[in-house]
């Protein structure tokens, strides 16, 4: 009796083995993780497991990369500096209005000035966007540029035209003339969630087609790097996907993806001490870039709508800088300090002291979230802006205005925005008693490069650029567009002697 009950014993123990192994196998076999019990999951891990209960690794990047690389390509630019030397440093002439630019230097023995032109050549990334060779890069790749060549992944060279740029965004678009250009499928970035893993393409360092891999970090990143051609970044944009995929110099311009190989930003800044790649890149969201393209290609600029308010990040505040800000000590998020006069929110009924929450119902807390929503926009467009007053929160419908203060479309005036000042064809009549084949009158210098960089006067007749005569606003649009450094020759009604202005456009 005692043998049986330890047969049955040993009998039931192997049983019972034998089926806790076989129980504990299949359970492992469906989570993948034994220290894991997926039916007491937290919250924050919901989505994590498939449906079979399997854990959702990395993705693999092949098949992503093969359909990226052959739409990322490598953009050379070549520049020509224009260096004018003399025996002295060169200072401002009270003398010159009346006695012509060299009377110092004659009266001085300074001796002729002398210029030489510095060839100069960078490189960066581009990613093709249509069939038909459009590609969108960086403004400041291109930026300056005498001539611009693009190279495919296949080793093919183009010959590259800058179609438009804009400064404030840090987009460009240029053009190449091909057909049946392999391009880059948009995704969307409003959507990017951090921890998402992300490619970087592009051509680092001048070697060829590089991808690496990292993840998402932050998104709506400012870093003050934008400025406009004046030199000010007033009107900036940054709202930069922040990742840790490996970007360096030569990478700008090129392309970010999802593992699904759609754009999803353009790669343009690192955060280094060195220059070189430290543990941080920044990309243009993607949702900027199709608007910012879209427009440089349909009319030549940027449509840019404003809200028409000033703000202030109060989120991030001290009470005592609250204080020195007059700012409420309650106050976070985005806190309106001041109202446009005639702007779209003024129109609205939105003032200063209002606490803007959310713009077409997407969640802003920092101006940089702010700048990326509106960005989406173009002048007469409407949008829903949800803000804070008195602890009530009220949705109002805005129509955007842009920055004249009018809904209407601002058709790019290329002249104006190099040179800072408006022009017009000089009169047939007037030419033929000044004696002069023909010219472009300068009607008013406001701000920019001849304010900046001469001290030319209105009324001003421009004769040639660079050596080459100047007849029609055609031919000073096509000399100033096309150089980074120019010299405007002319003269000024009653005065017989030729003046001479260098002046940079490359923004450096």
């Amino acid at each position: 009796m005692k043998a049986k009950n330890v047969i049955y014993t040993i009998l039931i123990s192997a049983a019972t083995t034998i089926a806790v192994l076989f129980g504990y196998n299949k359970y492992a076999e469906v989570s993948g993780n034994p220290s894991i019990d997926k039916f007491q999951l937290p919250a924050n891990y919901a989505g994590f497991f498939d449906s079979n209960g399997h854990f959702a690794g990395p993705s693999d990047f092949v098949e992503a990369a093969k359909a990226a690389i052959p739409t990322v390509v490598h953009i050379k630019t070549k520049t020509s500096r224009t260096v004018v030397s003399n025996n002295l440093p060169r200072s401002r002439d009270p003398f010159s209005d009346f006695f012509g630019d060299d009377f110092l230097d004659q009266f001085l023995g300074r001796g002729d000035r002398q210029q030489r032109t510095i060839p100069q050549s960078a490189s960066g990334s581009g990613v093709i966007i249509s069939a038909d060779g459009y590609i969108v890069t960086n403004n400041h790749v291109v930026a300056g540029a005498n001539e611009v060549t693009v190279t495919t992944s296949d080793n093919k060279t183009y010959t590259a035209k800058v179609i438009a740029a804009d400064p404030n965004y840090d987009l460009a678009v240029i053009k190449v003339d091909a057909k049946n250009l392999p391009f880059m499928l948009y995704g969307t970035s409003a959507n990017v969630e951090i921890g998402q893993w992300v490619l970087a393409i592009g051509y680092p360092l001048s070697l060829d087609a590089t991808v690496t891999a990292g993840i998402i970090s932050a998104k709506a990143r400012t870093l003050g790097l934008n400025r406009g051609k004046d030199g000010r970044k007033d009107f900036a944009v940054e709202s930069y996907l922040q990742t840790d995929a490996a970007v360096n110099m030569g990478n700008s311009g090129g392309a970010l993806i999802n593992t699904s190989g759609q754009l999803i930003g353009i790669n343009s800044a690192i955060a280094s001490p060195t220059g070189y790649y430290s543990g941080y890149s920044y990309a243009i969201p993607v949702d900027i870039v199709k608007k910012v393209v879209a427009d440089l290609i349909k009319y030549g600029s940027v449509q840019r709508a404003f809200l028409g308010v000033r703000f202030i990040d109060a989120a991030g505040l001290s009470k005592e800088e609250k204080v020195k800000a007059e700012v409420p000590e309650t106050a976070d998020g985005i806190y309106v300090t001041d109202i446009v006069k005639d702007g779209a929110a003024e129109a609205a009924g939105l003032k200063a002291g209002d606490i803007l929450r959310k713009v077409n119902g997407v969640k802003v807390t920092s101006g940089a979230e702010l700048q990326e929503q509106i960005s989406h926009f173009r002048p007469g467009e409407k949008v829903d802006v949800t803000y804070e007053r008195n602890g009530k929160l009220t949705t109002v419908t805005v129509t955007l205005k842009n920055s004249e203060g009018t809904t209407e479309m601002i058709k790019r005036d290329e002249l104006k925005e190099s040179l800072g000042a408006d022009f017009e064809v000089l009169d047939a009549s007037v030419a033929k008693k000044l004696g002069l084949p023909g010219g472009v009158r300068v009607k008013k210098i406001g701000e920019g490069a001849l304010n900046d960089q001469t001290r030319m006067r209105d009324g001003f007749i421009i004769t040639k650029v660079n050596g080459k005569e100047v007849k029609t606003l055609d031919d000073l649009r096509d000399a100033v567009v096309n150089s980074s450094q120019i010299t405007i020759s002319g003269v000024y009604p009653g005065y017989n002697e030729v003046f001479e202005y260098p002046i940079d456009l490359s923004g450096n």
